[in-house]
Formats: C-alpha cells, structure tokens, sequence
C-alpha cells in the first residue's frame, strides 16, 4: 500500500470516528438538557400519529368491547410503584395528567439510570389511562411490549420505565 492510500484511510477512519463522537454528544445533550425534539422528528411522530388516528377496521354496532387486559372493573384510583427505587409509593389519580421522569418537575420523579428527563406520561381520556412514551431513549413497556404510540393502561399491567415498575390499581 502506498502511503497515498494509507493516508486516506486515516483520514476516512478520523472522520467516521469524529462523526460517531459528535452523534453520541447530541444524545448526551439532549437528554441532560431537555431539549425539544428536531423538527424531522416531529414530523415523523406527526406522520406516526395521523397513521395511528386512522381505523384498521371496521367497528360493528352490534360488537361489545373486550373487557381489559389483566382484570379488574373500575376506575383506578391511584398509581403504584411496584418496582425501582420508589416500590410502595402511591400516586393518587385525579382528573390530571402525571409526567414521569428524572426532571425535577414531574409529577413522579424517577432516580433511575434508564429513564430519561421526561420520559413518559399517564393521563386520562375517555375514562380510561393512557401512556405515552415522550421520545425516551430507552422506551417505555406495557406489560412486555414497547409503547409506541398513546396506549390504554389497564387495571394492574405492570408498564416499565428503566428499573421502575408501576401498575394502576382501584
């Protein structure tokens, strides 16, 4: 090899490097500091959610809805970490929306490793909860599938944030 080619795979490699560097401080910088998101990633999660808003099927007037995942009738009166640093605290659920996340303003502030600033959020709508994962870096699970999107929260379906486990209960 001459020393030609050689350099300009030095340089091709310092650059590849530079580039995976600069990658990994914008991740570190966003999360530390809370930024809003790009403008091309809220297109895409506008793109998601209009995909989302339109039905897949159907729904006949004479069907019933399915009773929820995991059992229980009611309404739930409070959240409760069943799993992480904060097992056993309670949240009682009003009519109002709870963030969770490492930042000091949320409604439940999580000191886990693995959840971001604003990580996720719980809020009611048409009588029922729903979660909804805020562009977290290591995703929000409902009982062992990742939330992609708004989804309902039954009555004591575990849904993961990091190391912290929480489970909405009458």
């Amino acid at each position: 090899m001459n020393t030609l080619t050689l350099d300009l795979v030095k340089l091709a490699f310092l650059a590849v490097l530079w580039l995976f560097v600069i990658a990994a401080v914008g991740v570190v910088r966003t999360d530390l500091f809370d930024q809003p998101p790009s403008p091309r990633r809220q297109r895409r999660a506008a793109r998601q959610q209009a995909r989302r808003a339109q039905p897949a099927a159907p729904i006949t007037a004479g069907r019933q809805p399915r009773p929820a995942k995991g059992g229980g009738r009611g309404r739930p009166r409070l959240l409760l970490v069943t799993g992480g640093n904060l097992a056993g605290t309670t949240i009682n659920l009003a009519d109002q929306q709870i963030t969770i996340g490492r930042s000091a303003d949320a409604t439940l502030v999580l000191t886990d490793d693995y959840a971001s600033t604003r990580h996720a959020r719980l809020f009611p709508q048409n009588g029922e909860w729903i979660v909804e994962d805020l562009g977290s870096t290591n995703g929000t699970y409902l009982d062992r599938t990742k939330v992609t999107g708004p989804t309902p929260v039954p009555l004591n379906v575990p849904v993961r944030i990091g190391k912290t486990v929480l489970e909405l209960r009458r």
